[in-house]
């Protein structure tokens, strides 16, 4: 299902929800959009363009900052859905050191593999294999739980919001 992602007054990302709730925050006044697909929703006395980035009119003052949890869609949206040692389509989990000697479920030890990779590194360490990883894995940036939280690959008109206070 396609969403809109929702910006605060002060264009900072709050959430992401679908089309028909971003629908509904314009009609009711509490956003405006600001940035629309080319699709249009009709009813019998009303169309609207559907958005793609709403800003709310009143400020969400948000008293934490966001973490991202440590989940397996989360580490699939961070590595591109690519195993981290060979390159292929990943299906699983690795602990780089593994939790059997000491390694820990955390960000820098979880990296997406494919089904072979894992079952060739079993419980190794990496210097007992062969195998080297693409990228050290690393806890995501700022923004990067809205890419976790979608699972897929975000609308493009939403990259200048989540890279705008990034920098």
């Amino acid at each position: 299902m396609a969403k809109a992602l929702v910006l605060n007054t002060t264009y900072e990302p709050l959430s992401v929800v679908s089309l028909r709730r971003a629908v509904v925050l314009v009609f009711s006044d509490k956003a405006d959009v600001v940035e629309a697909q080319d699709t249009v929703w009709r009813a019998e006395r009303v169309s609207i363009s559907v958005p793609s980035v709403v800003k709310l009119r009143r400020f969400v003052r948000v008293p934490y900052l966001r973490r991202i949890p440590l989940t397996r869609t989360a580490v699939f949206a961070r590595d591109g859905n690519r195993c981290q040692y060979c390159g292929a389509v990943a299906e699983c989990l690795d602990h780089v050191v593994p939790r059997s000697k000491g390694g820990v479920h955390t960000w820098e030890n979880v990296v997406a593999c494919c089904r072979e990779c894992n079952v060739r590194k079993a419980d190794h360490h990496l210097v007992e294999t062969s195998m080297q990883l693409a990228r050290h894995p690393q806890v995501p940036r700022r923004h990067d739980w809205v890419v976790a939280s979608t699972g897929f690959p975000v609308d493009p008109t939403w990259h200048r919001y989540l890279l705008a206070d990034s920098a």
